[in-house]
């Protein structure tokens, strides 16, 4: 790879690192129209569980009802460039209250994006928050 190559690639990895540090920052807000304005028209959304959608506003509904307030605390951003795509991992922790108005904290998280002219066009989430859903309503096994 050229020197060129190699720059070009890093500011293409640079930015798509901060597209979704910005799109996280709005989503934690919640802020679904701004962290809509760093997604793709057909985003791909996959949340623990499985579950599926398609915006932002989907994702907040969601959150709504787990948890009484969530926020993350961003921890590394990991970036691999690819072909036409950079892949972008964000991972830390979760703080914010239950709905019952329990705080939690250190809940661990990992984003998972794939950033495609400078917009998100995937996104897959992975938390703890149902195990540990589980053990505060002695269900863990």
């Amino acid at each position: 790879m050229s020197a060129t190559a190699a720059i070009q690639m890093n500011s293409e990895t640079a930015a798509a690192a901060e597209i979704v540090e910005r799109f996280l920052v709005a989503s934690m807000v919640p802020d679904p129209v701004t962290a809509a304005s760093y997604i793709a028209d057909d985003l791909k959304i996959t949340f623990t569980g499985g579950r599926k959608y398609g915006h932002p506003r989907e994702t907040a509904a969601f959150n709504a009802k787990r948890y009484k307030w969530v926020k993350k605390k961003m921890e590394r951003t990991d970036v691999v460039p690819g072909h036409g795509e950079t892949i972008v991992y964000n991972l830390g922790t979760l703080y914010g209250e239950w709905p019952d108005g329990a705080p939690f904290e250190g809940n661990r998280y990992v984003d998972r994006f794939v950033v495609r002219g400078g917009k998100i066009v995937q996104m897959d989430v992975w938390n703890d928050s149902a195990e540990r859903l589980l053990t505060r309503n002695n269900l863990d096994l």
